[in-house]
């Protein structure tokens, strides 16, 4: 019998949450097949089969939380598709005469049932508890103890319980068990005065829980302030209008405001390096590069893809490649390597009506561009008459570890310069 287990993901990530089962106990399966739809941090990947052979047991249902190396199913490579995943062997020696081979295989058989009834019995309690988030590993510590989980308290920021939790309840002993009652007794009626009123209760998803987790960890490991300005969008609108057509029958790609930001981004980006670097222990890391980082909203949570070598494309090429990325979010086929390695990221609040925000360093980059809302407001010329523009805020936050103040409101203004001119850009590429 061989064992499906889960695989070493990518640097730093060593768990998820099962997605969705490819397969049904009982399939027949070859060798890199895949058999399970795994949630990570950052997006979903496929665990494929080492074996081929008939999958006989599927230990962890949709929604459990697993580690790197944790066994998942089981495959038979002698077994037949549709049945129990018994192997042919098996059967004949249940037909022979030799008594030994009778009296094992009912020795074997209580055996078999007691796991069932186990794996029954880890289901049950696994959804009896189901408001509490644990890894597999605290679930199995928390049996070999008898330590009921809703006791235990966490000390991950999102409550999730580990071993190391479970151990320290397992020292309170007596004392914790001494106070169950009372503690549920107390719980119960917190909850009845806290909701007295319908309430659903809803488990996060991998990446809600890491999205919440690392922008918790920006707001204390960064000292990040925000600055603003807004852009007179006038001649970027004139432009696109002028040549949106020419543009999609020569690069068969809509000509969008993104390029534009992007390539503002960049330019801005090679006269105030400091807004491309990360901070690495006692060093500055001073990027040579500009791999741009596009935020997309998606149903699962916020994503990142990265725009490669953004400087090198023409105005076509970002559009395309962030189309692309755009699509791979929705759908669900971003890869690890499309997540990685970004140094600046942009942000488009305005797709969804925003009209001024602060928007969150995406770690361990030190500045983000929010973009926001057109809206059309009367503007005091230079000549002193008034005309009606359609403007947008700009917010930029910055690491104020790396980034000064004066640097920071100069590279703001030196976007906002290149958006008012977008021939010039157009032109610098």
């Amino acid at each position: 019998m061989n064992e499906i287990k889960i695989p070493e993901l990518a640097e730093s990530i060593t768990e998820g949450t099962i997605a969705e089962w490819l397969v049904k106990k009982g399939d027949k399966i070859e060798k890199g097949d895949p058999v399970v739809e795994l949630e990570t941090e950052k997006v979903n990947v496929e665990v494929n089969s080492d074996y081929a052979g008939v999958v006989t047991e599927i230990l962890s249902e949709e929604g459990d939380d697993v580690e790197v190396g944790d066994v998942i199913a089981k495959v038979d490579e002698n077994g037949e598709a549709g049945g129990d995943g018994a192997s042919a062997d098996s059967s004949n020696e249940a037909n022979s005469d030799e008594p030994k081979a009778e009296d094992s295989k009912k020795q074997e058989a209580p055996k078999e049932e007691t796991e069932i009834e186990n794996s029954k019995e880890e289901s049950k309690d696994a959804s009896e508890s189901g408001d509490v988030i644990a890894s597999p590993a605290a679930r199995k510590r928390a049996r070999e103890l008898g330590i009921d989980l809703s006791k235990v308290q966490a000390r991950d920021p999102l409550g999730r319980v580990r071993p190391e939790d479970v151990d320290a309840a397992a020292k309170g002993g007596t004392e914790q068990k001494g106070s169950k009652p009372k503690q549920k007794e107390e719980s119960g009626k917190s909850e009845k005065k806290e909701f007295d009123k319908p309430v659903e209760r809803v488990k996060m998803t991998r990446r809600r829980q890491t999205i919440a987790n690392r922008l918790v960890e920006v707001q204390h490991e960064a000292a990040m302030l925000t600055t603003f300005n807004e852009v007179d969008m006038t001649n970027i609108m004139k432009l696109r209008s002028e040549r949106k057509e020419n543009f999609i029958k020569k690069h068969d790609v809509k000509l969008g405001f993104m390029s534009f930001f992007t390539k503002a981004v960049i330019g801005a980006l090679k006269d105030f390096p400091y807004l491309n670097a990360e901070i690495q222990g006692k060093e500055l890391v001073l990027k040579k590069f500009y791999d741009i980082g596009i935020a997309v909203s998606t149903e699962e949570g916020l994503v990142v893809p990265v725009v490669r070598d953004a400087d090198r494309l023409d105005f076509a090429g970002v559009e395309r490649e962030i189309g692309n990325l755009g699509k791979k979010a929705m759908n669900k086929q971003l890869k690890m390597e499309d997540l990685q390695g970004g140094t600046f990221t942009i942000t488009n609040g305005g797709t969804f009506g925003s009209m001024l925000s602060t928007p969150i360093l995406n770690a361990p980059q030190v500045g983000i561009l929010g973009m926001h809302n057109i809206q059309k407001r009367a503007m005091v010329m230079p000549d002193d008459s008034i005309e009606v523009r359609p403007m947008m805020y700009l917010a930029l936050s910055y690491d104020h570890r790396i980034v000064d103040g004066k640097d920071a409101v100069q590279f703001l203004v030196r976007i906002k310069e290149l958006l008012e001119d977008p021939y010039d850009l157009l032109l610098e590429g």
